[in-house]
């Protein structure tokens, strides 16, 4: 995977500017490597390009632990976007993670609480912190 690739993707997906994107993905990845642990972050981070490592493996030690939405609102200070982006986006960007990484997205979620699989399959309940209403998030792309 290059990462120009993977954030022009992501860029054109959530209709972004490139240096939205690549604060964006910035911010997630830093989120998911202080939220897995050390091994998993190892693991992942040796497949990545060298910009997204990084991220990744900025956080050493002991996981922190918190729940889905408390990584949205993680996110979303990071990155200094609202909530309902955070999540659409931290959404993006896992998908297209998992789709350059089969399984090894999916076996690094299956060790996190349940809800964390939302970020590639979507919300599971009506109180999940990933359910947002369309209103929020839906957006157009111009030009």
């Amino acid at each position: 995977m290059l990462y120009v690739d993977f954030v022009m993707q992501f860029q054109r997906e959530a209709c972004l500017d490139l240096e939205e994107a690549v604060t964006v993905t910035h911010a997630i990845f830093s989120t998911l490597g202080e939220r897995i642990d050390e091994a998993d972050a190892k693991r992942l981070a040796a497949q990545l390009p060298r910009e997204m490592k990084s991220a990744i493996l900025k956080h050493e030690g002991t996981p922190h632990i918190y729940d889905l939405e408390e990584f949205y609102n993680r996110v979303s200070a990071r990155a200094d976007i609202g909530y309902p982006d955070a999540v659409m986006q931290s959404r993006a960007v896992m998908t297209l993670l998992s789709r350059a990484m089969p399984g090894e997205v999916e076996q690094i979620l299956e060790k996190l609480p349940d809800q964390y699989q939302e970020l590639i399959k979507g919300p599971t309940s009506a109180l999940s912190p990933t359910m947002i209403s369309h209103e929020f998030h839906l957006r157009e792309c111009i030009g």
